[in-house]
């Protein structure tokens, strides 16, 4: 099975999973992540501020490189778990467009195929170009950055469990996570067998100080005020 028919099969777990690809873009807008993470940062900053109602501050900032690292988990996890091999998303090669609408969308031109080990590799080199802007121009701390990382991955492999064997999914981010692991530090990952994973973090992606955000699930703050 090539990794288009892995991306086709992948589709159907929902939408946060699904992701166009092939030579012809799914229409007008696309350009690659690199441009995002250069010139477009600052106002793709601040349409997410204007969309949770915030504005352009490191809130919007840390709510944008979430949703970014969320989908980039959930297309490597899946692919990893469905047929063993990730696609390759170094930010070169994946490509976005904001709708009016609705969150983030994506494209793969050309999807590549790597061995599952290097989901780590090819996720966080991404997110690695996207830190040092949002660090500089929004004051987004690397522990939240990293937390945000973290928390992605757990949420993708959680949606993923309910949905396909995902042996391979749990064995890969387990490792990440593990000590030793390039997300190791950012809080306590715990998988059982037939009772699915638990995450507590060590840091917040302040979604809290959104209007009505309230604390997420694996919120250090959570726990603290518990």
């Amino acid at each position: 099975m090539d990794m288009d028919d892995v991306l086709g099969r992948l589709a159907a777990v929902g939408p946060f999973f699904a992701v166009p690809y092939g030579a012809e873009p799914p229409g007008p807008g696309f350009r690659p992540l690199t441009a995002l993470y250069g010139e477009r940062l600052g106002p793709y900053v601040g349409e997410v501020g204007r969309r949770i109602g915030t504005g352009p501050d490191r809130v919007a900032a840390s709510t944008a490189q979430f949703g970014i690292a969320s989908r980039l988990w959930s297309l490597g996890l899946g692919c990893a778990a469905l047929a063993g091999r990730v696609p390759d998303l170094a930010a070169d090669r994946v490509w976005w467009r904001l709708p009016g609408a609705g969150s983030l969308e994506l494209w793969l031109p050309d999807p590549g195929e790597l061995p599952a080990g290097s989901l780590g590799e090819t996720v966080l080199g991404n997110l690695a170009l996207l830190e040092a802007p949002l660090r500089r121009s929004f004051g987004v701390s690397a522990k939240v950055l990293r937390g945000n990382a973290a928390s992605g991955l757990v949420g993708a492999l959680r949606v993923l469990l309910d949905r396909v064997e995902g042996g391979t999914a749990v064995a890969l981010a387990g490792a990440l996570l593990a000590d030793g692991g390039p997300l190791a530090g950012t809080g306590t990952f715990v998988h059982e067998e037939g009772l699915g994973v638990a995450f507590v973090r060590r840091s917040c992606c302040l979604y809290y100080q959104v209007p009505g955000g309230g604390f997420c699930g694996d919120c250090v703050l959570r726990t603290r005020r518990a």
